[in-house]
């Protein structure tokens, strides 16, 4: 398995030799590359089993370095960058030729992000490139919010995984960029698009999935539990399918109490959506691990944060109305 430390200069001498290394965020873990060296970006697509046809995101350390591989940023895009930079915002900006056409899937623009997180910034300061860094996690599964869950699914390739504990945030960047003048939502994650719209004082548009992503995590069928998933109304579900014995993963409701339920895992006793958010991927990964042969969940509700964890459930599972 890999090593676990926080030894963030063992982690850049790794990156500078060629290897992959985990790196924590305030949104997932990474599984990061020097962003220059196309051998490295294209172990990255190997490791995680990830088809080429899907984009990286490029993580930056300073504005400066937007300077260096972007041709040039839109004026409401950069009004973004320096009101949540660093933090849970990735933008689609055209890309220089120094990028491999291997990020962006040969598309003209390539996705940038500034984590914010202490020890990645740390590295990203230390290193003379830019990394990729997609979700450490073998492709299509849930995405990884601890050290833990990345050795339990990469340990075996990967040398180093750099410990920055659990992530905060717990949720993939909000993904933007413009097109035809305004601004869209490419992928919805830890900042709201109620946020997005205070800062730049409209309306944003939703640019939908594809099967041609022209940004990260944009395919339909994406962080997916090895579990079957269902999403409607919990007690519908329950009646329909409780001979099963499933798992329940609710937002704020104990199902423990019903027939035939041995597990309910709630995402927010409080009905917070920041800490459903939070909580989401591990705790699914948490059912996942408890051997059940169906998972029954249902949708919170479809504003701030809660827009992405919805996204995210339609794209784990089937949604049964």
């Amino acid at each position: 398995m890999a090593t676990i430390g926080s030894d963030v200069l063992e982690a850049a001498r790794l990156l500078m030799n060629g290897e992959l290394v985990a790196i924590p965020t305030e949104t997932v873990y990474g599984l990061a590359a020097n962003a220059l060296n196309e051998e490295a970006i294209t172990q990255v697509f190997v490791t995680k089993n990830r088809p080429f046809f899907d984009p990286l995101i490029v993580h930056i350390s300073s504005f400066q370095d937007i300077e260096n591989y972007a041709q040039e940023v839109d004026r409401s895009l950069e009004k973004l960058m320096e009101e949540i930079w660093p933090g849970p915002l990735t933008v689609l900006l055209p890309k220089r030729s120094i990028l491999s056409d291997i990020i962006s899937n040969g598309l003209p623009r390539v996705a940038f992000r500034m984590p914010n997180h202490a020890l990645t910034q740390e590295l990203l300061s230390m290193l003379p490139f830019p990394l990729v860094a997609p979700s450490a996690n073998p492709f299509k599964y849930i995405s990884p919010t601890s050290a833990a869950h990345v050795n339990q699914q990469l340990g075996d390739k990967i040398p180093y995984i750099l410990d920055g504990g659990n992530c905060m945030v717990g949720m993939e960047s909000t993904i933007v960029g413009v097109e035809n003048g305004e601004i869209q939502v490419y992928r919805k994650g830890g900042f709201s698009i109620e946020n997005l719209e205070d800062i730049v004082g409209k309306k944003i548009k939703l640019h939908h999935s594809t099967s041609n992503p022209a940004a990260p995590g944009m395919l339909d069928v994406h962080y997916s539990p090895s579990t079957k998933l269902i999403i409607g109304n919990i007690p519908n579900l329950i009646k329909k399918y409780g001979d099963q014995r499933p798992a329940i993963l609710s937002f704020s409701e104990d199902y423990s109490h019903e027939n035939h339920i041995d597990s309910c895992m709630v995402l927010s006793p409080s009905q917070s959506l920041d800490e459903a958010a939070k909580n989401f991927f591990g705790t699914l990964r948490m059912i996942d691990d408890q051997g059940f042969s169906l998972i029954l969940s249902e949708f919170v509700p479809e504003e701030g944060l809660g827009r992405a964890i919805n996204d995210r459930l339609r794209r784990a599972g089937t949604v049964e109305y």
